[in-house]
C-alpha cells in the first residue's frame, strides 16, 4: 500500500540574472506504508529541499506529492518533522515541549487524554524520569529525545528526520538510532530520513535513493536494503551482505565527488553520471556496482 507518491517533482529558485535556479527536477519516488526511506548525496544534491517540500515547509515548483490519497499544499500533522536541532522552549519542561503540538492537534481531547499521549511518547524515547525538566538541563542526546517524542505524539502518517543524530557523539547517535527503530517497528511509520552517514541509513533504512549533484538533481540510484526487521546490530555487521552495501554507496558518492571536481562536464546526464539503474537488492550489488 502506497503511503506518499511523489510525481515529476521540482524545486526552482528565482534568479535576477537569468533563468531560475534548478535545484530538483523530475524526482519520482512511492514509498509504501511503514517504509523506511534514506536520502543520500553531496552538500547541495537537494536532500534538505525534497524533504521540506513533502514536510510543505518548502513550496513545490513543479510535480506534486500526495500523501494518504490526498495532495498536500503546505505544512499538516500528517507529516511530523525531526530536524538536527531539537529547537526547544528553554522555559518549557519536556512535557510541555511535547504538550505543545499536543494541544494544537488534538484541541478536542480532554486533559486526561493529552497528558497521556505526551506521557507515552516521552515514555518511548526514554525519558520517563525526565519528564520535568528543562532544555539546560539535558544533555544534546536527551533535548534530541524530547523532539523525536514531540514529532510522535502527532501520531503522523509520515515522519520526517533531517539529519536528526548530525551533532551527536557516536554512542548517542546509536542509541537514538535504536530508539527510533523500536519506535517504528511499533507504531508502523512511514519514515524519510535525510543522512550524510552510509552506515546509518544501511542500518536504519528499507530502500536508499541516492541522489546526483546538483544543480538539477534528481535520483541517480535506489537501493533496496533486504535485512529484516526488526534489526539488531550486532548481527547486522557480521553480515557481508552489509559490508557490500557500504561499499555500493561510497562507491557511489565518491564517483559523484569526482564528477563535481570536473571542471570540463557541463552536461546536465554527464555531470549526473546518470543511468536510471535501480538496485533492487542487495544481492544484485556485484553485479550492479
Amino acid at each position: 500500500m502506497r503511503q506518499v507518491e511523489i510525481s515529476n517533482l521540482a524545486k526552482f529558485y528565482p534568479n535576477p540574472f537569468g533563468e531560475p535556479f534548478k535545484a530538483v527536477i523530475d524526482f519520482n519516488l512511492n514509498i509504501g506504508k511503514g517504509e523506511f526511506i534514506g536520502l543520500i548525496g553531496h552538500s547541495g544534491c537537494g536532500k534538505s529541499t525534497v524533504l521540506t517540500m513533502l514536510a510543505g515547509l518548502n513550496e513545490i515548483s513543479d510535480g506534486g506529492i500526495i500523501v494518504g490519497n490526498h495532495e498536500i499544499d503546505g505544512a499538516g500533522p500528517d507529516r511530523a518533522v525531526v530536524f538536527q536541532s531539537p529547537c526547544l522552549m528553554p522555559w518549557m519542561t519536556a512535557f510541555g515541549n511535547v504538550m505543545i503540538g499536543v494541544k494544537n492537534v488534538y484541541p478536542h481531547a480532554s486533559k486526561a487524554q493529552r497528558k497521556q499521549i505526551v506521557e507515552y511518547a516521552l515514555c518511548s524515547v526514554g525519558l520517563a524520569d525526565a519528564m520535568d525538566k528543562r532544555p539546560n538541563e539535558m544533555s544534546g542526546g536527551m533535548q534530541q529525545r524530547v523532539g523525536i517524542a514531540r514529532a510522535i505524539a502527532l501520531k503522523p502518517q509520515v515522519l520526517l528526520l533531517d539529519e536528526p543524530f548530525g551533532r551527536l557523539d557516536s554512542l548517542t547517535r546509536m542509541e537514538l538510532q535504536d530508539v527510533i527503530l523500536e519506535i517504528l517497528d511499533r507504531e508502523k511509520i512511514t519514515t524519510v530520513l535525510v543522512s550524510h552517514d552510509v552506515d546509518e541509513v544501511v542500518f536504519l533504512c528499507d530502500r536508499v535513493v541516492m541522489m546526483t549533484n546538483g544543480p538539477a538533481a534528481t535520483i541517480g540510484e535506489i537501493l533496496s536494503i533486504d535485512f529484516p526487521r526488526p534489526r539488531e546490530r550486532t548481527s547486522m555487521m557480521q553480515d557481508p551482505l552489509y559490508y557490500h552495501c557500504l561499499d555500493h554507496l561510497i562507491s557511489y558518492l565518491t564517483e559523484r565527488a569526482h564528477l563535481r571536481s570536473s571542471p570540463r562536464i557541463h552536461d546536465s546526464k554527464s555531470l549526473l553520471g546518470f543511468t536510471g539503474k535501480k538496485v533492487e537488492s542487495v544481492s544484485q550489488l556485484h553485479v550492479a556496482g
